[in-house]
């Protein structure tokens, strides 16, 4: 090819694709204020029926900036966070074998919001050692449709890409999924011979500022999840 042919196959590409991923990401924006919008509702919502039922059920929303959003359940507390790059599609995906993308392969680029479950005190008491877990991913197209890939009813309520759109009432329903996976998702303890060793330092970490790690599924030491996806 000479110079002039390369030049406008890499304008047209770059055209193309960044018009393509401008497109995706502005829509992921959008959703997600829209799901900022669904949290706290359900929130208050929530909040409003337990308030005179037990006060020390704490329901609460806290936006935490342009990428991401917080809601604390009790002593749960999911977080969403919208990534800022736009993903495509592992080619070994099925979906590239279906009519809807292999007919525009644009439609096989998505936003991606993530949603994470922490225990509330991890962040209460500055515990930076804890862990919590990616128990959904949100994904989502520059025409709205969308799907879930996560844990249990996250993983398969929600798989329907060629045909299932995003709307309020969609992101309400993969909220409250994760809630209850969430709230199904207890604190385990640990096998004993697991955490029957500590060291000095762990310990007065312990005491001084609650640094010894902690995660839902193991305690103090986190090995594995075996819940599956």
């Amino acid at each position: 090819m000479d110079y002039k042919k390369n030049q406008e196959l890499l304008f047209n590409l770059i055209k193309d694709k960044s018009v393509l991923k401008q497109d995706v990401f502005s829509n992921i924006i959008l959703n997600f204020k829209v799901l900022k919008g669904v949290l706290k509702e359900i929130g208050d919502d929530l909040n409003n029926k337990l308030s005179d039922i037990d006060e020390r059920i704490i329901i609460e929303y806290k936006d935490s900036g342009e990428f991401e959003a917080q809601l604390r359940v009790s002593g749960d507390l999911l977080v969403f966070q919208m990534h800022s790059n736009v993903f495509k599609f592992d080619p070994e995906n099925s979906l590239w074998k279906t009519s809807y993308i292999s007919e525009n392969i644009n439609r096989g680029y998505c936003g991606l919001i993530n949603i994470y479950n922490f225990l509330n005190d991890s962040f209460k008491y500055n515990r930076s050692n804890d862990l919590g877990y990616l128990i959904g991913r949100l994904f989502i197209n520059h025409e709205n449709h969308f799907m879930v890939q996560g844990k249990r009813q996250l993983g398969f309520l929600y798989n329907d890409f060629i045909n299932a759109t995003i709307d309020k009432d969609k992101l309400k329903s993969i909220v409250q999924s994760a809630i209850l996976y969430s709230l199904d998702f207890d604190l385990l303890v640990p096998n004993y011979d697991l955490v029957n060793k500590v060291s000095v330092n762990e310990v007065k970490q312990v005491g001084d500022h609650h640094k010894l790690r902690t995660a839902k599924r193991l305690g103090f030491v986190f090995e594995s999840n075996n819940d599956e996806i």
